[in-house]
């Protein structure tokens, strides 16, 4: 069995109450140092790729490099996600830690929270980031994500700010009206920094409406490990109501090859969704064509 990437929740608070997330339900929490280094240790025969969180931003911790000198002790590449909010509490050297593989920024977080920020005051660091990585040659990515695309482009009047000033400063053109009629996936701003689009998605839930069978990337190109330990067949799973086993108590070997896993799995390759959770996720359906 192996995974493109896990995803480990190093502390699963995030600073922000986005309208595009749920509400958290579990305590807040940070990962001990020393329990995070044995996960690490027990996913080096699955991946040689970890992802620094669930649903936390990884930049709320001030001892992030002690994390990332822990992946990259080990053999192993870190992607770090954020809201682009903290980005100023890490030195360059932090953020372009030779773990770090790419850094995700969420900007559509901006406008979807109550900030006493200005536009111009959130998107300085971000842009500062980006012409420090060009400078100084850095090797990583940097993807900024713009996932609020919808119908009825209910993002309108801040994509058209977020666009021009994207355009202004790399000296590209991001049209709106293009970029919503064809949809790409992504365009490059510049050596390994680009904006990526998609449209907003539902998180599962147990009151969300029966979506029905088919089959899933969980357990199949990742797992997700939260910050108390629960292993987890998805990155969305983030109240871990599919808990596959805790960490805490028995090795991920163990869990991997225990009765509701193998379930999953098996039951995916029929497109088959054992799990309540699963018929009720809408997300699935971006890998059933049929």
């Amino acid at each position: 069995m192996k995974f493109y990437r896990a995803y480990v929740e190093i502390t699963n608070v995030c600073g922000l109450s986005c309208s595009f997330c749920p509400a958290k339900e579990l305590p807040s929490m940070q990962m001990d140092m020393d329990f995070f280094e044995s996960i690490v240790l027990q996913l080096k025969p699955y991946t040689k790729e970890i992802a620094c969180h669930v649903v936390g931003d990884p930049l709320t911790l001030s001892n992030l490099s002690a994390y990332l000198d822990i992946i990259h002790r080990h053999g192993m590449k870190a992607i770090l996600t954020s809201s682009g909010y903290f980005l100023k509490k890490h030195s360059y050297e932090t953020l372009f830690h030779p773990a770090v593989k790419q850094i995700n920024i969420s900007l559509n977080s901006y406008n979807k929270n109550d900030t006493a920020l200005t536009f111009e005051q959130y998107i300085t660091p971000v842009l500062d980031l980006c012409q420090a990585k060009l400078e100084r040659g850095e090797e990583l990515f940097i993807n900024l994500r713009v996932w609020n695309l919808d119908e009825v482009m209910s993002e309108r009047i801040f994509n058209e700010i977020l666009f021009e000033t994207l355009s202004k400063a790399f000296d590209v053109s991001l049209d709106l009206e293009t970029i919503y009629s064809e949809k790409p996936k992504s365009i490059r701003l510049a050596n390994k920094v680009l904006v990526h689009f998609d449209n907003y998605f539902e998180w599962p839930s147990l009151e969300n409406q029966n979506y029905g069978h088919g089959t899933c990337q969980g357990l199949q190109s990742h797992i997700a490990i939260l910050a108390s330990g629960k292993v987890v067949p998805c990155c969305l799973d983030c109240d871990g109501i599919i808990e596959l086993g805790d960490l805490h108590e028995e090795s991920l070997e163990t869990i991997l090859s225990n009765e509701r896993t193998v379930n999953m799995i098996e039951g995916f390759k029929e497109g088959k969704a054992v799990e309540e959770l699963c018929r009720k996720c809408s997300y699935k359906e971006r890998f059933n064509t049929l």
